[in-house]
């Protein structure tokens, strides 16, 4: 029986998911929830056979999920559902170590075979996403800039495009005040960004978080 984590913020989408999990034969559903630090902590925790998980989620990205996943348990299944499909994004959830792509756009049948192939071993991409990966492979010389910065950088960019204060940024990573503000001297000396909007900008442009 393989277990099942689902990562969405989106409420009714991430109910029909989880259901999608549950009516698939060897598949149990063991956990869903809408934050990305709460569904990291919990699959390092549990342990799961496959995690689907959106771009798009508090707190902390699908991407940064998956990097640090891919880290934390090697052999874990990991399948992106969101419906933001940049260049960009793709190229950086490949890099992360994805299995899977399915866009939002995608039909509950492609949803449904894109878990059954990930689950098997296979890499599988919806439609929209294949189209993606045609220009990536004709033109590969675009590079990823979000690799200059540390897993814990990311985290408090991401966190600082949300509008969360230095405090709270400290707060909800557990670590001091002077802490997080050194971090976010080193994210803007890296991109060579010195205020909080072209944070802001960078962020929204590189996938952590929404216009």
């Amino acid at each position: 029986m393989s277990r099942v984590y689902v990562i969405e913020d989106q409420n009714i989408l991430r109910e029909l998911v989880s259901r999608l999990v549950e009516s698939l034969p060897d598949c149990q559903l063991i956990g869903d929830c809408a934050d990305g630090l709460e569904g990291l902590n919990a699959c390092k925790e549990h342990k799961p056979d496959l995690v689907i998980v959106d771009i798009m989620v508090p707190s902390l990205n699908g991407l940064e999920i998956v990097r640090q996943l891919r880290k934390a348990l090697p052999s874990v299944k990991l399948l992106i559902f969101s419906a933001y499909s940049s260049r960009e994004r793709v190229q950086s959830a490949l890099k992360a170590g994805v299995n899977g792509i399915v866009h939002k756009n995608a039909s509950i049948d492609e949803l449904e075979k894109g878990i059954q192939r990930v689950l098997r071993g296979e890499s599988f991409m919806s439609s929209q996403i294949l189209e993606i990966l045609r220009d990536i492979m004709l033109h590969p010389e675009a590079t990823d800039s979000l690799e200059k910065l540390t897993t814990r950088e990311r985290e408090i960019l991401q966190m600082i495009a949300e509008g969360h204060t230095t405090k709270e940024v400290a707060g909800k990573l557990n670590i001091s005040a002077k802490t997080a503000d050194t971090h976010r001297t080193n994210v803007m000396n890296k991109l060579n960004i010195h205020d909080i909007a072209g944070l802001t900008r960078f962020a929204i442009q590189n996938g952590l978080v929404e216009a």
